[in-house]
């Protein structure tokens, strides 16, 4: 076994951490968390319930991230002591507690530097999104199912509150389609990766003669729109239904026509929301999530038609990004990144994060370098 290159290993964690501190800007942060500090303690802070949860949230976000660089910095600066001690003493037994620090302290890194990527427009919004299942049949609405779980699983796992907005049901098993949440900082940016054509391929256990099946599920993924995005839609443009709210056999449904069915006229998107209480509640989630789309679509197409007057008229994303194989063998691999995974049932509980990872540094090397 070689012995591990400690001064080596630390400087180098040194001035990775001095590079994220380059970006993150630590001062400014401070300045930041002063600023919001002083709105929080306003005495009529909660006199407009919106605008404080959005002070409050930016506050614990800004102090979460200020803490985390200070922990890392301090983590370094306690690895430096405790190898030297051990280094001096010839204790192995710490030297070894001293490598299994240094393998944690590379992956915070690691986690530390994908988040200084994430510098788009949106990115440090909540998340809300859509999965579709797709071609496939009742093999992919039960897909549908799982990759919801997944992102469920996923968001669980770090803390992240979540909130399902609506579900629709397949016939025989699995789900139509499903819109929820992730109520936390960098949600969007972080989850905007896994936007795309998702593939199963397994042995189909709807199938009684037990062939293989390949089906599909789209997952979308939309930044949170916030009041100040004014991103106004006139009432012409769009159409409301409504109609009673239900949910698969055995469950309860509601007694009145509280769900809606929000279409956008010019550009056809349609919106659909049963899982809150009232249909004026409904409506406004339906309202929130179609401002979303269209500030996306906003955007896209003024990336789109950047491309296009750059001679670039490719697309960025391929229909199909990830394959999940279940048969013949046990595989779930990213066609963008090459990432990949021999553990699916892993994958499935939400250990997404390199995944993640791999698609946020891929995106940004192919946003620096197109071609």
């Amino acid at each position: 076994m070689v012995a591990t290159d400690f001064p080596a290993e630390i400087a180098a964690l040194r001035g990775t951490l001095g590079q994220i501190l380059a970006v993150s800007k630590p001062e400014e942060l401070e300045r930041r968390i002063a600023e919001l500090s002083e709105q929080a303690s306003a005495p009529d802070l909660w006199d407009d319930t919106d605008a404080a949860q959005l002070v409050t949230s930016e506050l614990s976000h800004a102090q979460s991230e200020r803490d985390r660089l200070n922990d890392i910095g301090n983590r370094i600066e306690d690895l430096g002591a405790l190898v030297e001690m051990a280094q001096e003493e010839g204790d192995e037994e710490v030297l070894a507690e001293a490598d299994a620090e240094l393998a944690s302290l590379r992956a915070a890194m690691s986690e530390l530097e994908v988040r200084t990527l994430l510098a788009g427009e949106f990115d440090a919004r909540a998340a809300v999104v859509t999965i579709r299942a797709g071609a496939g049949g009742v093999d992919a609405a039960d897909f549908a199912e799982m990759l919801m779980r997944m992102y469920l699983r996923w968001a669980e796992r770090k803390g992240h509150p979540t909130k399902v907005m609506d579900t629709a049901y397949a016939e025989e098993a699995g789900l139509k389609s499903a819109t929820f949440e992730v109520n936390a900082p960098y949600a969007f940016g972080t989850l905007s990766v896994e936007a795309g054509t998702h593939r199963l391929v397994r042995i189909s256990p709807f199938d009684n003669q037990g062939r293989r099946q390949t089906s599909f599920a789209a997952v979308e993924v939309i930044p949170l729109i916030e009041q100040t995005d004014h991103i106004e839609i006139p009432e012409s443009e769009i159409k409301v239904d409504v109609f009673r709210s239900s949910g698969p056999g055995g469950q309860s449904v509601n007694t009145t026509d509280s769900a809606v069915r929000m279409t956008h006229i010019p550009t056809g998107i349609v919106v659909s929301m049963q899982n809150e209480k009232s249909q004026i509640q409904n409506r406004a989630a339906a309202l929130r999530v179609l401002q979303g789309r269209l500030l996306l679509r906003r955007r896209e197409e003024e990336q789109a038609q950047k491309k296009e007057l750059a001679g670039d008229v490719k697309a960025s994303w391929g229909d199909q990004m990830r394959s999940y194989v279940l048969q013949p063998y046990q595989m779930v691999k990213d066609l963008r990144t090459e990432h990949e995974s021999g553990n699916p049932a892993a994958v499935f509980d939400g250990d997404i994060d390199d995944f993640i990872n791999a698609g946020i540094r891929w995106r940004r090397q192919h946003a620096d370098d197109p071609s």
